[in-house]
């Protein structure tokens, strides 16, 4: 939730460069929480696109839910 948070007011598309990030975009795009083009499994994280096209309307209820609870 921390990643989808630092993500939510970015100018999409956005581009991930950062194995760390690509990791957490492959668990939001799992849940449903963005789209993205990710790199399909088996091939190295760090190569070829990775990129965030837009946080979802399930992803940003989620976090709206969020701040709510605090």
């Amino acid at each position: 939730m921390d990643f989808l948070r630092r993500i939510e007011d970015c100018q999409f598309p956005l581009a991930l460069h950062d194995e760390a990030d690509i990791r957490n975009a492959i668990v939001l795009e799992a849940a449903g929480l963005i789209e993205a083009q990710l790199p399909p499994v088996g091939v190295p994280l760090t190569e070829g696109a990775s990129v965030i096209n837009r946080v979802t309307a399930e992803g940003r209820a989620a976090l709206a839910k969020a701040k709510r609870s605090g």
